[in-house]
């Protein structure tokens, strides 16, 4: 009997595609592997197995499939089963799940090969493009469009490709793009005949002459322990052989070409090995024994808890106990932090206690780094601790006992772009119950969703109200800036009063960070002639000048433009920053301070894993005075000699057109703040505003966050927002203006027959065009006691009517369920 497998595709493709096994293969496949499947006319996936059967389709004719990547599955059926949930829930496919949940070392992708056809005689000459390409592939006579992409210069290629290919000048063949491969390690042993005591003697006499040689021969004898009866081998490296003999490579090779020894290679794995030494764990202080006993009762009868604890009271401490204790049971734990940042701070706190059975899982490693970690998740030496950001909800789990999401309010937990759309908080609670888990969400300033179902008794809740060692909350000096430049006594963005305590921090040998949630030198260049200022073509927004790179930067598709030398509008050569970045401040902190050592952490200062590592290094070993940076300096991290903390402009985290803007400024100001005054004394926090009278200004001095929180919910509730109702966000993008505002109004009218007054728009967002594509959106309200399952389901009907029609064939419509 024929066998059919049902496949996901890494394509946001809705449903599933069925293809016919070869004769003999139905044995070798099984659900949850991967199998690479042509697709289309000439390409190739890697796709996952998720049902195999013996049912052809009726709608099409089915491919067989090309080949069986792996002997066992890897994807496990519960994680299949989330995959699932999360398509679902956040209104995508699984296609796109799949993009975004496996390491692309494990998603081969066909590249197109161009291949040089040595018969091809021109009739006509050869533009210079086309001669270009020739002469490369001449040279090597098959390369991918990437790579001659890169070699030639030509920026659109494909045109050039295409008329070669009409001419007969070149050919195209697939191939399979094969990004993983496993770390080998060249290693040296004798050759068979060799392996005998008579044959090594004379191997000794004959090598009197190449003493050299013999001093090889000798080492690898001592490293392996040859001769040493009842032991086996020790496997040599050539690495090791050659450093310890201190030989050349080609001693080394004259030995091989002599027939003694050969040369072999093993795989080895990229992750860490060994023994690591580990610590016990540190006793708790009565406040957190009691928090750590409240979370273990809790977990008796709720499967999520919220540890709300004052910034340094010690959560980490308690996170290490309750991990501690679930290892001990035999469980697994997911770990989960909001930014790559801080997992080199507490990956030492966690290596200290756990060793190596923790595991530590994010973006920044190297792709082949990810795929080993993977594959050991799926063996039976998988990690007890995984440590990640939000992608880690994907890594595949056996026997997960508890999930950790320290600093659970943070926006980083929720992805933007690509879908899914998701939020790893979310995620992770999901998760933890479909494997009778439990979740902790951990923070000092909980998100207003969280808290309140924390109140309502949905979530356990946990208070902890005093920092660790009594050290007392810092105090926070309010400077009003608007005064202040109106009487002209402000030192480019700092205040008297925050330069005199900078400066008495550096007489003290402390540590200063200064907050501006903005990067790049300044938000943009303004012509002050004529009041031009630079926009980016592509999107809907000005410019931010990089002064670093002398260059505009759109923040949004990365395009970047030469700064102009006068105004193309009016001629003008006067042209002025206008706000200002984080390399604005670095650049004006080092003129008043130029013998302090000043540092920046933001998105363009820390591009690589080493970077931020570096930056944080540095800052904790007192080798920087001072740290600028964007919202990445607020979360989380413990600093022990930081005496000052400056907010430069608390206004611009208020002014923005979002629901939220409230709460992220208490919150950041907050998180911000508690990065002062940690060990042994109290902290200062200077908080320059334009508006010190607002009501937020005065609840962060006091760290009143249940007024704020309590104020914030009585807005929500009459304005019909969460934590009261569910929200989804319909984002529809066209190149052509027109279309999109038909579009948009025909989908808001279709919206509004099956859902009402839960309907408002379309509008335009802040941002109304990106990467030449315009933007509407239309907002979903949605009850908590309403079906949500109804209302995705008729989204996707309307959305389908749509598509359907032919004027809106490229039309993309996308959904933001929960959005940010």
């Amino acid at each position: 009997m024929k066998k059919y497998v049902d496949v996901i595709v890494p394509l946001p493709i809705a449903g599933q595609y069925t293809y016919s096994l070869p004769e003999g293969w139905d044995e070798k496949v099984k659900e949850g592997c991967r199998v690479v499947v042509p697709f289309g006319r000439k390409k190739y996936y890697t796709a996952i197995v998720t049902k195999v059967h013996e049912t052809p389709p009726e709608e099409y004719e089915t491919k067989d499939v090309a080949e069986i990547l792996d002997e066992r599955p890897v994807l496990p059926v519960r994680q299949y089963a989330f995959w699932k949930w999360m398509a679902d829930y956040y209104l995508c496919t699984l296609g796109d799940v799949y993009k975004a949940a496996l390491p692309s070392g494990m998603k081969l992708e066909s590249e197109t090969v161009v291949v040089y056809n040595p018969d091809f005689e021109a009739v006509e000459p050869l533009t210079e493009r086309e001669q270009s390409v020739m002469n490369l592939l001449s040279a090597e006579t098959e390369q991918c469009i990437t790579q001659l992409e890169k070699s030639s210069g030509i920026r659109q290629i494909l045109p050039v490709i295409k008329s070669l290919l009409e001419k007969e000048a070149v050919k195209v063949k697939e191939e399979l793009k094969r990004s993983y491969k496993p770390r080998t390690e060249a290693r040296v042993r004798l050759t068979p005949g060799m392996q005998d005591e008579e044959k090594l003697r004379g191997l000794f006499d004959g090598l009197a002459r190449a003493p050299k040689q013999l001093a090889v021969l000798m080492k690898y004898i001592e490293l392996s322990g040859w001769g040493t009866s009842g032991t086996d081998l020790k496997e040599v490296t050539r690495k090791s052989l050659l450093e310890a003999s201190g030989a050349s490579s080609a001693i080394l090779n004259g030995l091989t070409g002599k027939g003694i020894f050969e040369l072999y290679y093993q795989e080895v794995g990229r992750l860490a090995k060994g023994v690591c030494n580990t610590v016990s764990l540190n006793p708790l202080n009565p406040a957190q024994q009691q928090a750590y006993y409240s979370v273990l009762s809790l977990f008796a009868t709720k499967n999520v808890c919220l540890l709300h604890g004052v910034t340094s009271s010690g959560k980490t401490e308690i996170y290490i106990h309750l991990i501690d204790q679930v290892l001990k049971s035999g469980k697994q734990v997911l770990y989960l932090l909001p930014e790559i940042a801080l997992t080199t701070q507490i990956t030492e706190r966690l290596k200290r206690v756990f060793g190596n059975r923790l595991g530590i899982y994010h973006s920044k490693f190297p792709d082949a780094e990810r795929v080993e970690i993977w594959q050991k998740q799926l063996s039976e030496q998988d990690y007890d601790v995984i440590l990640g950001v939000r992608s880690s909800v994907f890594l595949p789990f056996r026997r997960l006992g508890l999930v950790i999401v320290d600093e659970e309010h943070e926006t980083t937990y929720k992805q933007q772009d690509p879908a899914p759309r998701y939020h790893a908080r979310s995620a992770a609670i999901m998760l933890a119950s479909m494997f009778g888990a439990k979740t902790l969400l951990g923070t000092a300033t909980p998100s207003i969703e969280t808290y309140y179902n924390a109140r309502q008794g949905k979530y356990g809740l946990v208070e902890l109200t005093e920092r660790y060692q009594n050290i007392r909350l810092p105090q926070i000096e309010l400077v009003d800036i608007k005064e202040l430049a109106r009487k002209k006594r402000m030192t480019a963005q700092f205040s008297p009063l925050l330069l005199q305590k900078i400066r008495e921090a550096l007489e003290h040998k402390e540590q200063v960070i200064l907050f501006q949630n903005r990067r790049g030198f300044a938000p943009m260049i303004e012509c002050r002639t004529c009041g031009w200022v630079p926009r980016c073509r592509n999107c809907d927004v000005s410019l931010t000048y990089h002064k670093g790179m002398n260059q505009l930067t759109c923040h949004y598709c990365g395009y970047t433009y030469q700064v102009p030398k006068s105004c193309p509008a009016c001629g003008g050569v006067e042209l002025v920053n206008r706000g200002f970045g984080t390399e604005k401040i670095e650049d004006d902190i080092r003129i008043v301070f130029p013998e302090a050592r000043v540092a920046r952490m933001d998105l363009d200062t820390t591009r690589t894993r080493t970077a931020y590592e570096r930056i944080i290094a540095d800052f904790e070993e007192g080798k920087t005075d001072i740290l600028i940076g964007t919202q990445m300096v607020s979360k989380g991290l413990d600093f022990d000699r930081v005496s000052v903390v400056g907010i430069l402009n608390a206004d611009s985290m208020l002014n923005y057109p979002d629901f939220r803007s409230y709460e992220r400024a208490f919150q950041l100001m907050a998180q911000v703040a508690g990065r002062a005054g940690r060990r042994n004394k109290q902290g200062l926090v200077v908080l320059q505003t334009k508006s010190p009278d607002l009501p937020l200004i005065h609840q962060v001095m006091s760290n009143d966050y249940f007024r704020m929180y309590s104020e914030q919910l009585e807005e929500r509730e009459l304005f019909k927002y969460p934590p009261f109702y569910r929200l989804v966000y319909v984002y529809l993008k066209h190149r052509k203006e027109d279309v999109l505002d038909q579009a948009a109004e025909l989908m808001a009218s279709c919206l509004r027959k099956g859902l009402g007054e839960r309907v408002l728009g379309p509008d335009k967002p802040p941002v109304s065009r990106i990467q030449t594509l315009f933007i509407k959106k239309i907002v979903v309200k949605i009850e908590l006691d309403a079906s949500l399952a109804k209302v995705r389901a008729y989204l996707q009907q309307v959305q389908r009517f749509l598509t359907e029609d032919e004027r809106f064939r490229s039309l993309l419509v996308y959904y933001d369920v929960d959005p940010m």
